[in-house]
């Protein structure tokens, strides 16, 4: 018997026991369209796709979109093989658009795993709405659901098809779970579904390998790749199946399997056959030209992707090939961005398809870029396009030049710019020449440049201030690179007079500008010893919010403030904000930014005042490299500073003098660093035995230094000059400035002075008060180069207890939280020359000042010399004394 369904005026089809076997238009069924794709052997199950596709028996709907070659279908045929209740399966074709075509192929899939026969259109036009509703009506009747999966179902573009199949879901009831596998967001009302939780979803995110599911993957192709490795390959695929399939087998031919998978050339594999057959042929040449033309950028918009193929079309296109899931990512907000290996296979595919094109593509985009204020990506593209004028010009104007100094894009744009030719040369690109020259402290090269782009920036006109401001910038390094004072002061005037012409907004976007211009000044301030107007700036710097684009500035002011602290005389203030200094530049993710290491300098300083030689120079072997080019002023006059005083301290005289100086020429000389230089000189001599010459050196030392005038003081009273001392700790100025680390040493030589004069009473006081004063900074080094005179007052019941536990052993007060946990075994141990200490040994040895002599190759007199320095730092008068104090001291 022969029954036809659906449209009375088509042809009736035949069929066998009331079983059509052909479609609308008399064709055979073909039953590979019927039937489950099979799975290679190197397919991989991931369990979390099965898992969420096993809530699709709890849903009507289920979607699983993705791109081509994401491993939906291979997923889905997996899944409905495990399935224990009827599952329909049909592959989609092209001719389905018809919904004839389309009905009669689901009712046979249906009908395929059991489900009872309704009939079949009869005209491939259409499909009569009675047999959707007998359809539906037996599906809801169903004791079982069935599961009908449609794969490739984006091949179904008809609307009306989509609505006869929402149709026949919501009639079916419980009786159809509908799983469609697509590359294409379907025509269906899914956010219906969505709103009452009748929709699972599978999108490309999801359908991403992961790096362990990648390292499985590759093991099931005869492969061992390490997890970072494989992360490294699904970050450049995206976790996209296809790629990682193909680049496997094509990594088995290759010798070393992991170095091809890391830097094979996407153009040159079966990746890019794939992608273009696929996904490029597939678009018409319009969309073809527009993917080739935007594969030059990481990001872009409609207007941007306009601008690049001067037609007005992008915006639907970008749309439309985002919603068919054609390998372009949406970013929101209208931007979307490739994928990394279709960007990579488009951009070789455009140079051959429009050889030449890329650099004008390049400039393009970096003029309109420029234009709507992306500034970063303008750099890059106009570097791309060799178009320095513009990407010099886009720094320059953004006021943004302050970038090739600090931030976390300071070393990139470093980079960028280092490939800029000599044929740039407007004034944009003389500035940066000029930045670039003195980041590296390469004074000459960045001056010339600087005075060029000066010149041509002569002109007053306003919308020359953010490259004028950009030169006042500069003109503060230079100066501070030169030690100039008039020159940075000149340049932060001029600066303040133009910021009024600049942009706000660019004020705020830049704040690193002003933060380093400040520190440049500050810096030269510290280097002329005008301290309290260097605080100032410095100060200003350190209050600025912090950020990567201020880190630099702010480490190197917290770096001389903590240096100014020191100077002045206050150890834990300076302890604190060079800790700070550290801490900022460490949270700026480079230990030493600003390659100065100012406030490991400082720390370094402080640890040899408290005596903590070891750390002293752990800290000084941290900041051995100075950048290449001119040194620093400051910074070079800490490192001196430091260096020299632990060679002293640790006898090495001539050394510590070679040291002092920070080999550094400066338009004008800096008072304290030329004062700390005198104070090394003279200590040299007087360890020497040269008192007089001691003496000598000092002389221009003034109480305008307070911290040099004190420890010049303490070498006056140690040459035989106690008038001198008093003298010019009375010249110093106490203006509420001067840390303990001068007053301690001032209590000390006064107290001494006093102890020589016989006022026992007035010198136990003095040292009590001294005592007080350097527990709370663990200030120790003062104490220890006093001489034997201080140690039978430190014997004494009430100042032993002062120094208890934190100069001389003895147990600490409890309530006292500044003792170390290990002290030194005794009031240190006495500090010896190198040569000190040889004539010490010899003497030991019973041998006679003349045979010490000979044995050293010196003269008699310079063994007396060594001797008596031996005597007084020892505290003895004769030679068996000093050998027993020696030994007790385990000197020997």
């Amino acid at each position: 018997m022969v029954e036809a369904y659906g449209n009375a005026q088509g042809p009736t089809v035949p069929a066998i026991s009331g079983v059509p076997c052909a479609d609308p238009l008399g064709d055979p069924f073909l039953r590979t369209r019927f039937a489950l794709p099979s799975r290679p052997a190197t397919f991989l199950r991931r369990r979390r796709l099965v898992d969420h596709l096993d809530q699709a028996l709890r849903t009507p709907l289920t979607l699983v979109n993705g791109v081509a070659g994401a491993g939906k279908t291979l997923l889905a045929a997996d899944w409905a093989a495990g399935l224990r209740q009827p599952v329909a399966w049909l592959t989609v074709e092209a001719g389905d658009r018809r919904p004839g075509v389309f009905w009669a192929y689901v009712l046979q899939a249906l009908r395929a795993c059991g489900t009872g026969a309704v009939g079949s259109p009869v005209d491939a036009a259409g499909v009569d709405r009675r047999l959707l509703a007998a359809l539906a009506t037996e599906l809801n009747d169903r004791d079982r659901p069935v599961v009908l999966v449609l794969d490739e179902y984006d091949r179904v573009t008809a609307p009306e098809v989509a609505e006869q199949l929402e149709y026949v879901l919501h009639h079916a009831g419980q009786g159809l779970h509908l799983v469609l596998v697509t590359r294409t967001e379907p025509l269906l009302p899914l956010h219906r579904y969505r709103a009452a939780g009748e929709l699972t979803e599978i999108r490309a995110a999801e359908l991403a390998f992961t790096p362990d599911e990648a390292v499985e993957l590759l093991e099931l192709h005869g492969l061992s790749l390490s997890v970072p490795a494989a992360r490294a390959l699904v970050d450049r695929t995206r976790g996209w199946a296809a790629g990682l399939r193909l680049s496997a087998l094509a990594a088995r031919e290759s010798a070393d399997p992991e170095v091809y998978l890391k830097e094979f050339e996407a153009d040159r594999s079966t990746v890019a056959d794939f992608l273009l057959a696929e996904v490029l042929k597939e678009q018409t040449e319009e969309t073809q030209d527009l993917l080739l033309r935007v594969s030059v950028l990481e990001r872009f918009c409609p207007d941007l992707a306009n601008a690049l193929t001067h037609r007005s079309d992008a915006h639907p296109i970008l749309a439309g090939l985002h919603r068919d899931n054609t390998f372009v990512e949406h970013l929101g907000h209208s931007w979307y961005q490739l994928h990394p290996l279709f960007g990579e296979i488009l951009r070789a595919h455009l140079r051959e398809r429009l050889p030449g094109l890329e650099p004008e593509l390049h400039r393009r985009a970096a003029r309109w870029l420029r234009r709507s204020g992306f500034l970063p990506e303008t750099l890059v593209h106009g570097a791309a396009a060799g178009d320095w004028d513009c990407a010099a010009g886009a720094l320059v104007d953004d006021l943004a030049i302050g970038q090739l100094f600090t931030g976390l894009r300071s070393a990139d744009l470093a980079q960028l710019f280092s490939r800029m030719g000599s044929e740039a040369r407007s004034p944009a690109t003389d500035l940066v020449r000029a930045a670039r020259a003195l980041s590296r402290h390469d004074l000459d090269h960045g001056l010339s440049r600087l005075r060029r782009a000066e010149e041509r920036l002569a002109d007053d006109a306003p919308d020359l201030a953010a490259a004028r401001l950009s030169c006042a910038l500069l003109e503060a390094l230079a100066a501070r690179l030169t030690g100039c004072p008039p020159r940075a002061e000149r340049a932060a005037e001029a600066a303040d007079g133009l910021r009024q012409h600049v942009e706000a907004h660019l004020l705020d976007e830049h704040p690193e500008l002003t933060a380093l211009l400040l520190t440049h000044l500050g810096s030269v301030r510290l280097w002329a010893g005008r301290f309290e107007d260097a605080r100032a700036a410095l100060t200003t710097v350190v209050d600025t919010p912090a950020g990567s684009c201020t880190a630099l500035p702010r480490e190197e002011s917290l770096g001389h403030l903590a240096l100014l602290d020191y100077l002045n005389g206050w150890l834990g203030r300076a302890e604190r904000k060079a800790l700070a200094a550290v801490s900022e530049a460490e949270r700026a993710g480079s230990p030493q930014p600003s390659g100065s290491g100012i406030g490991r300098l400082v720390l370094a300083a402080v640890a040899v005042d408290r005596h903590e030689l070891g750390r002293a120079q752990a800290l000084l072997d941290e900041t051995a490299r100075f950048p290449p080019g001119r040194p620093d002023p400051v910074p070079a006059a800490g490192r001196a500073l430091a260096t020299a005083r632990l060679l002293l301290v640790r006898g090495r005289a001539r050394a510590a003098v070679e040291a002092a100086g920070p080999a550094v020429s400066a338009a004008v000389a800096s008072p304290w660093a030329a004062g700390h230089e005198a104070l090394v000189a003279s200590a040299a001599h007087l360890a020497e035995g040269r008192p007089d010459e001691a003496a000598q050196v000092l002389q221009d030392v003034s109480g305008d230094q307070p911290a040099c005038a004190v420890e010049a003081a303490a070498i006056q009273l140690a040459a035989g000059h106690p008038r001198e001392a008093v003298d010019l700790l009375d010249s110093i100025r106490n203006e509420g400035r001067n840390g303990p680390a001068v007053t301690v040493r001032a209590a000390l030589v006064r107290a001494q002075v006093a102890e020589d004069a016989g006022d026992a009473v007035a010198a136990r006081r003095l040292v009590a008060q001294a005592l007080l004063d350097a527990r709370r900074e663990r200030l120790r080094r003062p104490f220890l180069d006093a001489g034997g005179w201080i140690r039978p007052l430190l014997a004494t019941p009430a100042l032993h207890e002062l120094a208890a536990g934190w100069l001389t052993p003895g147990p600490p007060r409890r309530d006292d939280r500044t003792v170390p946990e290990s002290l030194p075994p005794l009031l240190v141990a006495v500090e010896l020359s190198g040569r000190e200490h040889d004539v010490l040994e010899r003497l030991a040895r019973l041998m006679s000042t003349e045979e010490i002599a000979a044995d050293l190759y010196v003269s008699v007199n310079t063994v007396k010399t060594h001797l008596k320095s031996v005597y007084r730092k020892l505290a003895v008068n004769r030679r068996s004394d000093a050998v027993r104090r020696a030994r007790d001291l385990r000197l020997l």
